[in-house]
C-alpha cells in the first residue's frame, strides 16, 4: 500500500518536480482515483441491492418490503459500504497531510450521521405507509405518532453534529440544552401541544381519519383525511381542505358525526308552521268526514269512542264544542303524520320517530318531525327528507289547516 501511495510522487520526483508540488499532485490523483472508485462502488451497490429487495418484495404476500422500496430505503442503505471503504481510504489518500485527513474525517462522520438519519427517516416512512394499509389502523393518527419519532431522530442527529463540530461531549451538550428548556418550549410549543393532543385523540377516540367532524370557528364541515402533529385535514364538502390546528380537537369544540353514522341513521330534523287562526275544534260531521283518510280511521274511530264516552259520563254540553273534550283537525294531522312516518319505507323503524309541537312563534306554531333515515348518504338523505315534507305540506289542506305564508305586509308590520 505504500507504494500505492507514492507512485505518482515518486514518479514526480524522478521527474524533477519539487517534492511539495509532488505531495499535492499525488494526494489530488489520489483523491480523484478513490472518488471514482467510490461512486462506482455506490452505484453497483445500490442497483443490485435495489433489484434485490425489489426481487423479494415481488415473492413476498405482505407489503411492507414493499413499501421499503418505495421509500428508498435499500437505496440509501447502499450507501453505508462506500462510506466504510472512504473510512480505510482516507489514510492512503492524505498520507503525508495528517491535517487534511482529520478534516476530511469529520466530513464523513458528518455525512454518516446524515446518511443514518435519512435512512430512518425513510424506514419510519415505510412503517407510516404499512401501519395505514392494515385495517384497524387506517382510522388512527399514524402520521403523528411518525413525526414525533422522527423529531427525537432528528434532535439526536443535530445533537451528533453540534458534538462533532464543537468537540463538546453528548451529555454536556444534553445538559446545555436542558438548561435552554425554556426557549426550547417556546419555540417547539406547537409541536409539544400537538403531541400532547395527538395522543389524548388516540387514547379518548375522539377523532378518526374518516370522521365526519363539523367546527365551525375554523369553517370545516367534512371527512378528517389527515392528522398529524401540526394539523388536522379536512376536506369539506365542497372538496375544500381547511386545516385545524391539531390542539385545537382538546381545547375548542366540535361536533363529531361518528355516532351517527355508527347508528345506522341520519336524523331528519324539520317543522313546518302551521296558521294558528286555522287550528279549530272538529265537529261531529267533520271527524266522519276525516274518517275516509285510512291513515286515521282507526284512530279517530278509537279517539271519537273515548271522548263520547267521556263527555256522556260528565254531562257535558256538546250543543257548543268547547264543552267537554273534543279532536282538534291539528291533533289528527299530527298523528296522521305521526302515522304517515311510522310507515314510510326509508325511514330507520328502531331509532326515535316522533310528532311534536313546538313552542308558538310569532310566525305560527311549527310542526315538527323527528326521525331518522336508514339511508345516510347525503343525496339519498336530502332526497328522502323532500319526498316526506312534499307529502306533509300537500296533505295540511285536507284537515282545514293552513300552512303559515310571511307577506311582505307581515314583515312591515313586525
Amino acid at each position: 500500500m505504500s507504494e500505492l501511495n507514492h507512485y505518482i510522487y515518486d514518479y514526480l520526483i524522478e521527474a524533477g518536480q519539487s517534492e511539495l508540488l509532488a505531495k499535492y499532485l499525488n494526494m489530488l490523483v489520489l483523491l480523484i482515483l478513490f472518488t471514482i472508485i467510490l461512486f462506482v462502488v455506490d452505484f453497483i451497490l445500490r442497483k443490485i441491492i435495489v433489484q434485490l429487495i425489489t426481487k423479494m418484495s415481488v415473492k413476498t404476500t405482505t407489503k411492507f418490503d414493499d413499501y421499503l422500496v418505495i421509500h428508498k430505503t435499500p437505496r440509501n442503505l447502499a450507501h453505508i459500504i462506500p462510506l466504510i471503504i472512504a473510512f480505510k481510504l482516507l489514510p492512503v489518500v492524505f498520507v503525508d497531510f495528517p491535517r487534511f485527513e482529520s478534516g476530511m474525517e469529520l466530513l464523513l462522520k458528518l455525512y454518516g450521521v446524515f446518511v443514518t438519519v435519512w435512512i430512518i427517516r425513510s424506514v419510519l416512512h415505510t412503517f407510516r405507509s404499512f401501519f395505514k394499509d392494515l385495517d384497524n389502523l387506517k382510522d388512527k393518527p399514524i402520521d403523528s405518532y411518525i413525526q414525533v419519532a422522527m423529531l427525537f431522530v432528528w434532535v439526536i442527529g443535530i445533537a451528533f453534529f453540534f458534538v462533532l463540530l464543537t468537540g463538546v461531549e453528548l451529555i454536556k451538550f444534553f445538559t446545555t440544552l436542558g438548561a435552554a428548556s425554556a426557549i426550547l418550549l417556546l419555540i417547539f410549543k406547537d409541536t409539544i401541544l400537538g403531541f400532547v393532543a395527538s395522543i389524548q385523540v388516540a387514547i379518548n377516540d375522539t377523532v378518526r381519519i374518516g370522521d365526519w367532524i363539523t367546527m365551525e370557528k375554523y369553517g370545516a364541515d367534512g371527512d378528517v383525511v389527515e392528522i398529524n402533529l401540526a394539523a388536522v385535514k379536512v376536506q369539506n364538502w365542497d372538496k375544500t381542505i381547511t386545516t385545524i390546528p391539531t390542539y385545537a380537537l382538546i381545547s375548542d369544540s366540535f361536533k363529531n358525526w361518528r355516532g351517527m353514522s355508527d347508528s345506522g341513521g341520519r336524523r331528519i330534523k324539520r317543522s313546518v308552521i302551521i296558521k294558528p287562526s286555522s287550528i279549530k275544534f272538529l265537529a261531529p260531521e267533520e271527524v266522519e268526514s276525516l274518517k275516509s283518510i285510512q291513515r286515521v280511521t282507526d284512530y279517530l274511530n278509537q279517539r271519537q269512542a273515548e271522548i263520547d264516552t267521556f263527555n256522556k259520563e260528565n254531562n257535558r254540553d256538546k250543543s257548543i264544542l268547547l264543552n267537554g273534550r273534543n279532536l282538534t283537525n291539528f291533533g289528527v294531522l299530527r298523528k296522521y303524520i305521526e302515522t304517515f312516518i311510522e310507515g314510510h319505507p326509508d325511514i330507520k323503524k328502531d331509532m326515535t320517530i316522533m310528532t311534536r309541537q313546538l313552542e308558538p312563534t310569532v310566525y305560527g306554531f311549527p310542526l315538527e318531525i323527528y326521525a331518522f333515515s336508514s339511508d345516510q348518504r347525503w343525496k339519498n338523505y336530502e332526497s328522502i327528507m323532500a319526498d316526506i315534507f312534499d307529502h306533509v305540506i300537500a296533505a295540511v289542506p285536507y284537515f282545514g289547516l293552513e300552512i303559515m305564508e310571511v307577506t311582505t305586509l307581515d314583515v312591515k308590520s313586525t
